[in-house]
């Protein structure tokens, strides 16, 4: 046998080692050797199922992303769209909560505050409130009041510590309304990663206050599975805007954490509903729900 020959042989069985290895760190469905999965940073796997149908089902445009960290599997439709930044709108309620909470403008999720008299578009808003009515009502009076009592340093000081979305809250006049009038900017992957920090309490708060928001941030409890949740609309009452809705948080069910972030068109009066229903069937898809 010539050397080429014997080369030849020595390189095609290199070859079919590698592959042999490869496939069997493999799982199905993964796009990733199963190695970098358990040291990197969430992998896309190849779906099989079609989140999409939910939001032609339900005749909505949109996307969302769902992080399995126990598998560290991203499920999402819409991939380019999570990647793009939109208006936090309420969605910031939870950020301004940990920051009201950690400056001490509000001592905790009961302190009351009085209503100013003001009649506004909702009812449950036209009242004294406390945080975890607020935050539950989405109440936007409230979180006015505790921006401007922050103040326009230390909630740009809190906000940058965070690295929460494009960190831009405008000037010193935009205190009160910089989430509602599209300065301050996030994309929906940038949402999960803030949501996983606050659930791994890595966020740079108080044990305290991110107990307390964790907890008014619960929308639905049953023996099988916790849902921490809040919804966002940015351009709400104009119509000059480009009207966008959220609903963001995470699942907690038996020793597994799911994130997720819904982004939505909101063009018709049956779209605030869907921001919670899409989520929904996505969910059941993955058998959580």
């Amino acid at each position: 046998m010539n050397r080429i020959v014997r080369l030849t042989i020595i390189v095609l069985i290199s070859c079919i080692s590698t592959i042999l290895i490869l496939s069997q760190t493999m799982e199905p469905g993964l796009t990733t050797p199963k190695s970098i999965i358990e040291t990197s940073p969430p992998i896309n796997i190849a779906q099989n199922i079609n989140l999409g149908r939910h939001f032609q089902d339900l005749g909505v445009e949109g996307s969302i992303m769902i992080y399995d960290s126990k598998n560290n599997h991203i499920f999402e439709h819409n991939p380019q769209r999570n990647r793009t930044a939109f208006p936090v709108a309420s969605t910031f309620k939870i950020l301004n909560s940990l920051i009201a909470l950690e400056t001490q403008v509000i001592a905790d999720e009961i302190a009351i505050l009085t209503w100013d008299g003001i009649t506004r578009e909702f009812p449950g808003w036209n009242r004294d409130l406390n945080m975890r009515e607020a935050f539950k009502l989405s109440a936007v009076w409230f979180y006015q009041v505790l921006a401007r009592r922050v103040g326009y340093e230390r909630m740009e000081k809190w906000i940058n510590q965070v690295g929460y979305g494009n960190q831009q809250i405008g000037d010193k006049n935009d205190i009160d309304r910089f989430w509602l009038n599209g300065k301050l900017q996030i994309t929906p992957q940038e949402q999960i990663e803030f949501i996983r920090r606050l659930y791994q309490n890595k966020l740079p708060f108080s044990e305290r206050s991110i107990a307390i928001v964790k907890d008014i941030m619960i929308v639905e409890k049953t023996p099988e599975y916790t849902i921490r949740a809040k919804t966002g609309w940015f351009g709400f009452g104009d119509d000059s805007k480009e009207q966008i809705g959220w609903y963001v948080g995470y699942i907690e069910k038996g020793n597994n954490i799911y994130f997720f972030a819904t982004n939505i068109d909101m063009r018709n009066e049956k779209d605030p509903a869907a921001r919670i229903e899409l989520t929904r069937r996505c969910f059941q898809d993955l058998a959580v729900l």
